[in-house]
């Protein structure tokens, strides 16, 4: 975040762009209990928007509360980061057969089409660059931000907002980590063809088949994971790695 542009940006949300910044760079490491004086002064905001910024980030699974006031940075279990994706899939199932069945409008599929032409650019035969793995983040979220328009359901849209703010369980939290596989084209071109599946289930109205494929969908997460935990290298690529708790009880930073 660049020092102008946080000096343009009330308190509350630069104080909250940049703990959430910190925590899952490393700056703040799993367990950690925070101080307010010392940690406003580190964000250049008073006391008021700081213990904002604390509460929203308590809400998004950052932080817990801990006994005598206060907060504490998160950490996350393997199995528990595994639920997390997990319940995005179901939600996202979800999303995916209200689409199908609520769809009115081919034309509501105009910007999804588009979408997924240009991630069908990126895939290629030849072994992906890192910026096809940077524009294939910014296309994937739109993607999965698309799927959740077509539901057309505020409360299922809230709840997604909640699960993908629990740290590695959004969609593109792992794409990164992709990047340094050898197999990071192969794991690309099932994620799009997965893609494709959805979107001609949803143009058919096949509730149950794309419900199916998003749950499937989701599992490419869970592989991911799995590979970045096995790789100190693709670990130091994901953002908010030191939060996991690895065998043994530490962290990847302990």
């Amino acid at each position: 975040m660049s020092a102008e542009r946080a000096a343009r940006m009330p308190q509350t949300l630069r104080a909250t762009l940049r703990l959430r910044e910190l925590i899952l760079d490393g700056g703040l490491r799993g367990g950690e209990r925070l101080s307010e004086q010392p940690l406003a002064a580190q964000l250049r905001v008073s006391r008021t928007p700081l213990r904002l910024a604390l509460g929203q980030l308590e809400h998004e699974g950052l932080l817990e509360a801990v006994p005598g006031g206060g907060f504490a940075v998160c950490t996350f279990t393997q199995e528990q980061v595994g639920d997390a994706i997990d319940l995005r899939g179901v939600l996202e199932g979800t999303a995916a057969r209200l689409a199908a069945e609520r769809l009115s409008d081919p034309g509501e599929l105009e910007a999804m089409h588009g979408c997924v032409a240009q991630l069908d650019a990126l895939v290629r035969p030849d072994r992906p660059t890192i910026e096809d793995f940077e524009r294939y983040v910014r296309l994937n979220k739109r993607f999965h931000s698309l799927l959740i328009l077509l539901a057309k359901s505020r409360v299922l849209e809230t709840a997604l907002a909640r699960a993908n703010a629990v740290p590695f369980a959004s969609p593109s939290a792992f794409v990164h980590v992709q990047a340094e596989m050898p197999e990071s084209h192969r794991i690309l071109y099932v994620a799009q063809t997965q893609h494709r599946a959805m979107l001609e289930a949803i143009e058919l109205g096949e509730g149950s088949r794309a419900e199916a494929l998003a749950r499937e969908h989701a599992r490419i997460a869970r592989l991911n994971l799995d590979a970045a935990l096995a790789s100190q290298h693709a670990l130091e690529r994901l953002p908010g790695a030191g939060l996991i708790v690895l065998e043994g009880g530490a962290t990847d930073g302990g």
